[in-house]
């Protein structure tokens, strides 16, 4: 901690500060914010709980951990000397090589010394009277800041359901974002996986293989696309190297920040069925998320169009999965395409058809009745593991904030604030809040992670500039604006599929959590709109803020 001698003089008289900005979170949101600020000559400190850099790639380390986005656009984009020195191993990277991404961007960009590990901000309190925020770390330490930025993520928060035993248990049980870092030894081991989600999908076919036996407990089944992986060749890393501002422009002016060709004016309604099942074949069999976005332009808006698409991933579902009952129990039913997040498939389907992997269908067949010294005891039967993994998700976008005591100008913490209905300005900040940024907060879109994170990071970093330059001592977003975009989300999502989340019980809007959704969490009107009205309020100087200047 910078001593109170030492610390950052205000040539304006202000009351001292140790930093300009502090950070927590040291994944891709706080490495891109870093970075841009340090590029303005701002004075930044990191903070991370972790004991490495990487964020969500530094906690989810567990067996078959990869991007569900290509490598190639899965990746910052601000130095072209950047893009063309780092090669890619595959389409879709693990963990390990996300990781050593990162350290590489880290080290070229000198940002590691601006950055302190394994350290949790416990409470952040709006000073009023000085426009300052006081930051407080659960090792005692405190430093005064005039703007705070959240870059924890969409899904740092971990969510462990409240099962009756579940201390009773006598082998290793942990949430699949803590996965032991010492090896865990689970080879010849009867392993049961709590959820079904993304993390059960990329786990499964992983340890398969080397298990006695495996046995996912699933609530709701998923659409799960072929991921399509292969390892990055030659030729195809010169065909990207070539082409990284073509790739970059497609990302920013994408619906889901990805470099695709947009099937414009194709509609479902007017192919036949013979149509409709060729172009979908011929995505299914390249792989990744072009099943949605290449395929018709009203596939998340109109429920029939969605439904065809639906119906061929169940069919596709009965072709890979050799036992009917267990392949019907992993079609989904009662929710379209995209109304939850869809993962990749690495071979999941495929994986039930060895004799060591089981499905229970904790919803419609054998709910869960609580954890016991030896397994899972359902309300049919006891199943008897050796080690349990609670792959049960997170509590997304407010969890995390909402886990930290942020207090605004009234007092109020963030989480009493948002207690009575949610409401943020483009999921970069909340009125009541001043100078408190967040990177994909909530209401900001879900779409490739990097590219809608550097977006936001150049808006918040010209928001500074600005107030830098005009001497404003703080920012607060009006209530009306807050408002207008809160109203504006949940009319964008009420036009797609995702409204019918909640049936599906998605992160989307909170309703993987209990008593907490439905609730309008991520903006569904399009990253690329999205991108467009964040140049829209640089060029406007930021009119949805009131600045106050400085005394």
């Amino acid at each position: 901690m910078t001593s109170t001698d030492d610390k950052k003089a205000d040539t304006n008289g202000a009351p001292a500060t140790d930093y300009d900005v502090v950070v927590i979170g040291a994944g891709f949101s706080g490495l891109g914010m870093l970075h841009y600020l340090k590029q303005e000559g701002r004075s930044v400190r990191v903070f991370d709980k972790a004991d490495d850099i990487g964020g969500t790639w530094t906690w989810n380390r567990y067996p078959g951990a990869r991007t569900d986005s290509e490598s190639y656009y899965y990746c910052f984009s601000f130095s072209e000397e950047l893009l063309q020195e780092w090669s890619w191993s595959e389409r879709y990277p693990a963990w390990e090589e996300m990781l050593e991404y990162l350290h590489f961007v880290a080290d070229r960009c000198d940002l590691k010394k601006d950055i302190q590990l394994k350290t949790t901000i416990e409470s952040a309190i709006y000073d009023s009277e000085n426009s300052l925020w006081d930051v407080k770390t659960n090792t005692g330490e405190a430093y005064r800041c005039k703007y705070l930025v959240s870059a924890m993520g969409l899904i740092s928060e971990l969510y462990i359901p409240e099962f009756k035993g579940l201390d009773t248990f006598k082998g290793p049980c942990f949430h699949s974002s803590r996965w032991p870092k010492e090896e865990l030894d689970y080879k010849g081991k009867r392993v049961g996986i709590i959820g079904a989600g993304a993390t059960a999908v990329q786990l499964l076919p992983e340890i398969a293989p080397d298990v006695e036996s495996v046995t996912i407990f699933q609530r709701t089944a998923n659409f799960i696309l072929p991921a399509g992986q292969k390892k990055m060749t030659p030729e195809w890393e010169k065909e990207i190297k070539s082409n990284y501002p073509e790739i970059i422009n497609k990302c920013r002016t994408h619906v889901f920040g990805m470099p695709f060709d947009s099937p414009v004016d194709r509609v479902s309604a007017d192919s036949t069925d013979e149509e409709r099942t060729a172009i979908y074949q011929k995505l299914w069999d390249e792989g990744g998320f072009r099943f949605c976005f290449e395929s018709y332009d009203d596939l998340l808006s109109d429920l029939d169009a969605n439904e065809a698409a639906s119906d061929f991933l169940r069919n596709k579902i009965k072709e890979l999965v050799d036992d009917p009952e267990t392949a019907e129990a992993l079609s989904p039913r009662g929710y379209p395409l995209f109304a939850k997040r869809p993962p990749l498939d690495h071979g999941y389907y495929e994986t039930f058809n060895r004799d060591n992997v089981h499905l229970v269908d904790i919803t419609n067949a054998e709910p869960i009745v609580e954890i016991t010294e030896t397994g899972v005891l359902t309300e049919k039967q006891l199943h008897e593991f050796d080690i349990i993994v609670l792959a049960t998700g997170f509590d997304a976008l407010t969890g995390a904030l909402e886990h930290i005591e942020i207090r605004g100008a009234n007092g109020e913490t963030i989480k009493e604030k948002w207690s009575s209905g949610l409401a943020t300005y483009m999921g970069l900040c909340t009125t009541g809040f001043p100078n408190l940024f967040m990177i994909t907060g909530p209401q900001a879109p879900f779409a490739n992670l990097p590219t809608t994170i550097e977006e936001s990071v150049k808006w918040i970093t010209a928001c500074i500039n600005h107030m830098e330059d005009n001497q404003y001592a703080s920012m607060n977003v009006s209530e009306k604006a807050e408002n207008q975009w809160s109203e504006h989300a949940t009319e964008a999502i009420d036009m797609t599929v995702m409204k019918y989340g909640h049936a599906a019980n998605t992160w989307f809007l909170g309703s993987n959590i209990p008593g907490k959704g439905p609730s309008t969490l991520v903006y569904f009107g399009g990253a690329n709109n999205y991108f467009d009205m964040l140049q829209e309020s640089q060029d406007k100087k930021f009119s949805e803020l009131e600045f106050i200047e400085l005394a």
